[in-house]
């Protein structure tokens, strides 16, 4: 799942170049999906409809989610290169937090 405060054409455009081939993301949420306050967007994980005790958020800012801090794991800023390993580098930590 994605959940970006961008505007849907952006977030299709983001798909393209993360899930060329449609096989990893199953869904994506944008800047419709979000809650805006006083010209701010940000992402309500409460409207997932899952169990917030069971769900994470990786984002470089946690202004995105200022309801639901305890979900949100820092993450850098994704500048679009392709040697970027920062998810790869969560894969112990998310691994672990399954396991609980």
């Amino acid at each position: 799942l994605i959940y970006t405060t961008a505007k849907q054409d952006y977030a299709k455009k983001l798909l393209e170049v993360l899930d060329p081939k449609k096989k990893l993301i199953r869904h994506c949420l944008s800047q419709s999906d979000c809650v805006c306050s006083q010209g701010c967007y940000w992402k309500d994980l409460t409207r997932l409809g899952r169990d917030l005790a069971k769900t994470v958020a990786l984002d470089h800012t946690m202004q995105g989610f200022p309801a639901q801090a305890a979900n949100w794991i820092p993450v850098p800023r994704w500048s679009g290169d392709p040697q970027d390993e920062e998810l790869l580098r969560l894969i112990p930590v998310l691994a672990r937090l399954g396991q609980a």
